[in-house]
């Protein structure tokens, strides 16, 4: 059974969910991007260490952090969505249907919602899961990717509405902290999602 509290606390405003149309307003692309591109010279840091943090709404400090807590932070900021307390209260109802990479008996609220496998499967089991395109402007802005990344293992971020030599820029932190490139097709991707945008 899901936390209705955790649900509650993670749609924010919203009074529908998730998958769902998420409120009266539409949510744009525009307004996601730049929440996520407002994290660029503010999280300079890339530092995967696992913290205890609040719950709902906790964060590591905002000058450092991962791949995930790009999208994390760029959805809350953007639209008082927070993924930490969705993802918690989705694997509180089915655990089963999640990783068990970290061999975990049970969801972990300080570290979930900061793991791409977990990520993509709270985004698949929403309904934002969406094909992976043949061509490469096939991308919308706002489109979030995942990709497998040599040794660091799996990857995400936004798709930008910004143009690049190969394709659509990106929106992402792999190192260094949160930065705007041309590094779409620099990895192979794996997964491809749309979530909380009209």
């Amino acid at each position: 059974m899901i936390d209705r509290r955790s649900l509650i606390a993670g749609l924010g405003t919203s009074l529908a969910l998730p998958g769902i149309a998420l409120s009266r307003t539409p949510r744009t692309a525009t307004q996601l991007l730049a929440a996520a591109r407002r994290q660029i010279g503010v999280t300079v840091a890339y530092d995967a260490g696992y913290s205890v943090i609040g719950f709902p709404g906790g964060d590591v400090p905002r000058g450092k952090g991962v791949c995930t807590d790009v999208v994390v932070r760029a959805y809350r900021d953007a639209f008082g969505l927070d993924l930490q307390a969705l993802v918690n209260a989705d694997m509180r109802g089915a655990f089963g249907a999640y990783p068990r990479n970290w061999g975990l008996r049970g969801p972990d609220r300080n570290i979930d919602h900061r793991r791409v496998p977990n990520l993509a499967t709270w985004f698949t089991r929403h309904g934002a899961r969406l094909a992976l395109p043949g061509d490469p402007w096939g991308w919308r802005p706002g489109d979030i990717f995942t990709s497998l990344v040599d040794r660091r293992g799996t990857h995400i971020g936004f798709v930008s509405d910004r143009r690049g030599r190969q394709g659509w820029q990106i929106i992402h932190n792999i190192g260094g902290g949160a930065r705007e490139e041309d590094a779409l097709f620099d990895w192979p991707l794996t997964g491809r999602y749309r979530w909380g945008i009209a």
